[in-house]
C-alpha cells in the first residue's frame, strides 16, 4: 500500500514536471509567434478619398469592407489583435506621405490599402518601400505601380489601366465593334489608356477613325460628341474618370448617340456611376470589370452581407479591398510574421481564389492577376431590380487581361 502511494507520488511528479514543460513550450511557442509580429499587434491603414469625388466607389464604403475582412477573420491573427485606422488623402499626394508616415511612426502602421489616385498610390508605394512597410492598392488605376513604379513592398490588387482598356477594346473588336472614335482625359491618365486602347483596336483587326482630348475636368462635351458623332464610328472610346466620365455620357446621351446606334464604350466604370447616369441614360456602355456582385452565389452572398451595412450594392474596389486585406491577414498567419518581404513570399505561392478573384496569383511585379468581365449597361425593361444593371458577356482569362511580364518595366522581373 505504502509502496503504491509512493508510485502514485513519483507519477504525480512526473506527469506535474511534463506539464510544466509543456506549459513553458507553449507560451515560449505564443512568445515567439508573437515576437514576429512587429509590436506585438497587426495595424492596417485604410486611405483614401474619403468625401471627394471618388468617394462614391471606395471612400468610407470601402473602409466598411476592411472592417467585414478585419471581423471575419475573428479581430485578431496569431493572437495578436488587429487595429485598423483610417483618413482622407483627399487626392494629394503631399498629403498622402505626411499622413502614412505620420501612421508609421506613431501607430506603427504594418500596412497601408486604398490609395485612390495614382500619383497618391506611387508616392506612398516609395514610402513604405523606405521604411520597409507595406501597401495593397486596391483603388489607383495606372500600370506604372506595377511597372517603372513596381517596389517589393506593394502590390495592386483589383485593376489597372491596362486591363480596363487593352483588354475591353480587344473584347469588343471580337463582338463585332471594328471602327472606333477615342476620346480622352488630356492628362496622363487618359494619355495611357488612349494608347493602349488604340493599340488593342489596329492589333485585332479594327480602325480607329478619330480621336480628340478634352480637358480635366471638363463640364461642357458637346462639341466632342458631335465630333463622335459626325465620325459614324460604332464605337465612342472614352478614355475618362469619375464626373468626366458621367458628363461625358449624359452628353451623348441627350445628343441622341446610343440611341441612333453608336456603343458608348468607357473604360473606367463602377456601379456608382452607372446608379447615378440611370439605366435610361447609360444602357447599352460596354466596358471591362474586374467584379460583378450578381456573378454568382458567392459574390451575391457577399454583397448581400455588404448592402445589410451600407444601403447599396458594393463596388469592384470595395469587394477588391475586402479581398486584399482578407489575403494579407491569411499571410500573416500562415508565415507568423508581419515581415513585408515573408507576407509576399507567401501571396505569390499560394493562389487568390475567393467571391472577387477567380484564377488569381501574384506575379514578381506585384501585379494580382485574375479574370476580368466584359459587362454591358442593361436596358431598363431588362431591369430586375434596383441594383440589377449589368449583363456579364464574356469572362476575360487573367493571362490575357494584364499586361504581359515579358513588356514589364518592373525593376523585380527577371527577363
Amino acid at each position: 500500500m505504502t509502496h503504491s502511494k509512493r508510485l502514485t507520488g513519483k507519477s504525480f511528479i512526473r506527469k506535474s514536471l511534463a506539464a510544466a514543460v509543456g506549459l513553458a513550450a507553449s507560451a515560449a511557442l505564443a512568445t515567439t509567434a508573437q515576437a514576429a509580429i512587429s509590436d506585438g499587434k497587426v495595424v492596417i491603414g485604410y486611405m483614401d478619398d474619403m468625401n471627394g469625388p471618388y468617394s462614391d466607389l471606395a471612400g468610407p464604403a470601402g473602409r466598411t469592407a476592411v472592417e467585414m475582412a478585419i471581423e471575419d477573420f475573428g479581430g485578431s491573427v496569431n493572437g495578436v489583435p488587429i487595429e485598423l485606422i483610417s483618413a482622407d488623402h483627399r487626392n494629394d499626394a503631399a498629403v498622402a506621405s505626411n499622413l502614412a508616415r505620420e501612421w508609421m511612426d506613431r501607430y506603427a502602421v504594418d500596412m497601408i490599402t486604398g490609395l485612390n489616385s495614382s500619383a497618391v498610390a506611387i508616392a506612398v508605394s516609395r514610402l513604405v518601400e523606405q521604411e520597409d512597410r507595406f501597401a495593397m492598392i486596391t483603388t489607383a488605376a495606372a500600370a506604372s505601380i506595377t511597372g517603372e513604379h513596381c517596389t517589393p513592398n506593394h502590390v495592386h490588387w483589383v485593376y489597372d489601366t491596362f486591363a480596363v482598356s487593352d483588354a475591353a477594346a480587344r473584347a469588343i473588336v471580337d463582338q463585332g465593334g471594328d471602327t472606333w472614335f477615342l476620346l480622352s482625359a488630356d492628362y496622363a491618365f487618359g494619355h495611357a489608356m488612349e494608347a493602349d486602347m488604340a493599340h488593342a483596336v489596329l492589333d485585332s483587326g479594327g480602325n480607329v477613325v478619330a480621336k480628340a482630348r478634352h480637358p480635366f475636368p471638363s463640364d461642357d462635351f458637346a462639341s466632342y460628341v458631335l465630333q463622335a458623332q459626325a465620325s459614324g464610328a460604332q464605337i465612342i472610346g472614352l478614355a475618362s474618370a469619375g464626373s468626366d466620365l458621367v458628363n461625358a455620357i449624359s452628353t451623348a446621351y441627350q445628343f441622341g448617340v446610343p440611341q441612333s446606334g453608336q456603343i458608348l464604350a468607357p473604360l473606367m466604370v463602377f456601379i456608382t456611376d452607372v446608379k447615378s447616369l440611370g439605366l435610361e441614360v447609360a444602357q447599352g456602355a460596354q466596358f471591362v470589370t474586374a467584379w460583378y456582385w450578381d456573378m454568382d452565389d458567392e459574390s451575391r452572398e457577399w454583397a448581400e452581407r455588404f448592402y445589410q451595412r451600407e444601403g447599396r450594392m458594393p463596388t469592384m474596389v470595395q469587394a477588391g479591398n475586402y479581398s486584399a486585406v482578407t489575403s494579407y491577414l491569411k499571410a500573416v498567419e500562415a508565415t507568423g510574421s508581419d515581415a513585408p518581404a515573408d507576407v509576399r513570399a507567401y501571396l505569390m505561392e499560394n493562389p487568390v481564389e475567393d467571391f472577387f478573384a477567380r484564377n488569381g496569383r501574384l506575379r514578381e511585379d506585384g501585379r494580382m492577376v485574375h479574370d476580368m468581365y466584359l459587362a454591358r449597361v442593361k436596358s431598363p425593361d431588362q431591369s430586375q431590380g434596383e441594383w440589377d444593371l449589368y449583363d456579364i458577356l464574356s469572362t476575360i482569362p487573367a493571362e490575357e487581361a494584364f499586361r504581359p511580364l515579358s513588356e514589364s518595366q518592373c525593376k523585380l522581373v527577371q527577363n
